[in-house]
């Protein structure tokens, strides 16, 4: 009986742990894109987080862009913080884009205000020096 329960449980644990990520696949990997608009908001949540962007397209028009980012623990790990981008900044973001062609994508670079947010070799950050 208490190997059943066990086992049950163990299964219910791992069965939400799998629940809570899901694949890449819908990002062009391949590509890289850079947008620059103004962060509506930042969503410092696990297990991705997610910057809102309102980008102006080439006639005015203003469009709300959702980027996928890693999760917090791993964005402080390479010098984020919950508030490194706050509604109102200036954002440059380079991103591998969705394949359908919607408006967003996955984090591969950030400058907020003129500022680089991350590491070198790290989400954010530039790729390391050869």
């Amino acid at each position: 009986m208490k190997l059943g329960i066990a086992v049950f449980g163990c299964a219910a644990l791992l069965g939400s742990t799998a629940q809570a990520h899901h694949s890449f696949a819908m990002f062009d990997n391949q590509k890289d894109v850079t947008i620059e608009g103004t962060v509506k908001n930042f969503q410092w949540t696990n297990p991705h987080t997610w910057i809102q962007l309102m980008v102006k397209d080439a006639n005015g028009t203003e469009a709300e862009w959702s980027i996928e980012g890693q999760s917090p623990n791993g964005l402080v790990r390479q010098g984020w913080q919950k508030l490194s981008l706050k509604p109102g900044d200036r954002a440059v973001v380079v991103i591998h884009p969705l394949k359908d062609g919607s408006n967003g994508g996955s984090v591969v670079r950030v400058t907020v205000n003129g500022t680089l947010v991350g590491r070198p070799g790290g989400p954010g950050g530039p790729p390391p020096a050869p």
